[in-house]
């Protein structure tokens, strides 16, 4: 056995949504580093450039609103014009909203399911094409969804939408995945915990007090979110389908319930 590439990238194309920052910008930097090249896309085309020309010249913008099935459509086209397949697809942009349950608006729920669970199915579907150009059995594409662990507990906030669409997404995850291998391609989520990040204000800005209460004791930095996305990328994941690793220092599958004593 010869693991010397399992984990590598060479050769490779990688597109990935919410790019630009997070979560998104942690995966492009491992797969880049993996040998991978990588197109990254987001909302804010300045934002995206700067991103691509931080990660070097195995980086390229893409900037396109991914909120609408025309702009899942629109990055297509563009990735089009620059490849003739894709081997990895990650759809990572998302968004959240907070209020409480009595007021929680119509715009909140729309915005948040929109982007996070409809979004993910059509980019999917309209780089359907480009995957099935580049999968084989012997090296399948990858899909991978970015979820999120508040779709497998609950967490503190008035959340509603954030909760329902992740729950979605995992769930998604599995039906994708069991039309797509026909294709030879691989779909999987991850599912992320405390991250630093925009998204995760909380463990940005209070790390130290988020990561009391996480088993490992600590927060995730950007190897441990790399090395799950390589992992499912890679030689090494090949034979993983329609499932979602956890990545979260064992909050969900490894800390203990409290028990109220008669």
């Amino acid at each position: 056995m010869d693991t010397t590439n399992l984990f590598r990238l060479d050769g490779r194309t990688a597109l990935i949504t919410g790019g630009s920052r997070g979560i998104g910008k942690m995966i492009a930097a491992g797969f880049i580093a993996q040998g991978a090249k990588v197109y990254i896309s987001s909302r804010k085309a300045d934002a995206c450039f700067a991103a691509a020309a931080e990660l070097g010249p195995d980086c390229v913008a893409l900037p396109q609103d991914v909120s609408t099935v025309a702009g899942c459509q629109a990055l297509a086209a563009q990735y089009a014009e620059a490849e003739g397949a894709l081997d990895i697809l990650v759809n990572n942009a998302g968004a959240a909203w907070g209020e409480p349950f009595e007021v929680f608006p119509e715009k909140g729920w729309d915005k948040v399911m929109d982007l996070n669970v409809k979004s993910p199915f059509f980019l999917t579907q309209a780089l359907h094409p480009a995957l099935k150009a580049a999968a084989s059995r012997e090296r399948p594409a990858k899909v991978i969804n970015i979820t999120s662990i508040d779709g497998q507990r609950l967490n503190p906030w008035d959340t509603y939408s954030y909760h329902a669409s992740k729950s979605a997404l995992i769930y998604l995850t599995k039906r994708m995945a069991a039309r797509l291998i026909d294709d030879a391609i691989n779909v999987t989520s991850i599912a992320p915990g405390a991250f630093a990040s925009e998204m995760n204000r909380s463990a940005r800005d209070h790390g130290s007090e988020v990561a009391r209460g996480i088993p490992a004791r600590r927060i995730g930095v950007d190897e441990d979110m790399a090395g799950a996305a390589i992992y499912l990328a890679s030689r090494a994941g090949d034979y993983v389908v329609g499932d979602t690793i956890t990545v979260d220092g064992g909050l969900v599958h490894a800390a203990v319930g409290t028990s109220i004593d008669a």
